[in-house]
């Protein structure tokens, strides 16, 4: 019988399995045929030795790792897409931060080809229509107030590849840009924002139905004024991005998050290049950005600047250090997020007719085998040679 890694078998059984689906886990065989999961198969079969499956990765807002960045045009954007599906990432948004126009018009651009062919399933806007007051790592400088023609051409520019757009609904125009690009199919994000609870539950009527890293870059929550984490958390439309790299939020509070929203938390890296490259100095657009420990840090000062962690990190700690179960953690890494992108009808879950989209891991939770439509990546992938 062929090696599992040299290669997908038109039909192949997961066996003894712990299968871990939105409502539990089973345990038992996976049958794929075909790039898809179906009830029964022919073909090889993988004894995973009770290791759990769970569906891959859907990473709605993510900047760059193994060393490169998406906005770079001189990085390689597939060794970045690369490293996350070794990790488990099955499905990637590549995320760029404020520019100025012709750099977001060129990266956008370019990156549209990535997804034309594949590589990424589409573009997240992080800007450049921004709260100053909020900037995080957005260099403040380039931050302007919603402009419909620039968003217009960014839109035709993407071909259809540009979903997502982070915007502060306070900002002039900011509402009318939301219901702009509702119309234009990209999702309108509510973050890097001052916003009011009644200006972001505006927001949400206009169309917006994501709220970019919750409780960062936002104003606060407040007993006499919730802002946007209040209006976000209580919109049953609405799902919330959660970093949970234990830097961008304590447990304490993802577990709130999750609380308040169970099925409406999407996991998310909000990665930049250092993510599998350890300390040192990196760029994050114009930014200068420092890696000590882990922790990214814009040079010089104390804001965060991204993570350094891949999905499987995230989901990990939401079960051994958030003490949710498996299932939980799945959802909100894969499920929920594909459905914010309206992706779920091919991802996001191990059901049958769905794309053999999934991730094998130990029992202490690490990745030892990915499977994107029903490929094998290859082994050497997973240790880290990119």
């Amino acid at each position: 019988m062929p090696h599992p890694d040299d290669g997908p078998a038109r039909g192949t059984t997961l066996t003894n399995a712990r299968i871990v689906l939105p409502d539990g886990v089973r345990h038992g065989d996976l049958h794929i045929a075909d790039g898809k999961i179906t009830t029964s198969a022919a073909g090889d079969e993988i004894d995973l030795a009770g290791r759990y499956v769970v569906p891959g990765f859907v990473d709605m807002h993510v900047h760059g790792g193994a060393g490169v960045s998406y906005q770079r045009p001189e990085d390689d954007a597939r060794r970045a897409a690369s490293f996350h599906l070794a990790h488990g990432t099955t499905t990637t948004m590549a995320g760029l931060v404020t520019g100025d126009p012709r750099e977001l018009a060129d990266a956008v651009t370019r990156l549209a080809d990535l997804a034309a062919d594949g590589v990424i399933t589409g573009i997240h806007l992080e800007g450049p229509y921004l709260a100053r007051d909020r900037c995080g790592a957005h260099d403040p400088a380039l931050l302007r107030a919603p402009d419909p023609a620039e968003f217009a051409r960014l839109v035709r520019l993407g071909r259809g590849h540009l979903r997502m757009i982070t915007i502060a609904p306070e900002l002039p125009g900011g509402l009318d840009l939301v219901r702009q690009a509702a119309d234009a199919g990209v999702i309108a994000a509510v973050g890097h924002t001052e916003a009011t609870g009644a200006t972001a539950r505006a927001a949400f009527d206009a169309g917006a139905r994501v709220a970019t890293h919750l409780f960062n870059a936002m104003r606060p929550l407040h007993h006499r004024e919730g802002g946007p984490i209040a209006a976000a958390l209580n919109d049953p439309r609405v799902t919330v991005e959660l970093i949970n790299d234990g830097v961008h939020v304590e447990p304490a509070v993802t577990r709130l998050a999750f609380a308040a929203a169970p099925s409406r938390v999407a996991l998310i890296t909000d990665a930049m290049a250092a993510a599998g490259m350890g300390d040192g100095d990196y760029r994050l657009g114009v930014m200068d950005v420092e890696v000590r420990g882990g922790r990214a840090t814009l040079a010089g000062g104390t804001s965060i600047a991204g993570s350094t962690i891949t999905m499987a990190d995230a989901f990990r700690r939401t079960v051994t250090d958030t003490g949710l179960p498996i299932e939980d953690a799945a959802r909100a890494a894969s499920l929920t997020p594909a459905r914010a992108l309206g992706i779920d009808a091919r991802t996001g879950s191990l059901e049958p007719g769905k794309d053999a989209d999934l991730v094998v891991l130990d029992d202490d939770l690490r990745v030892t085998r990915v499977m994107k439509q029903g490929v094998i990546v290859p082994r050497a992938r997973i240790l880290g040679d990119n």
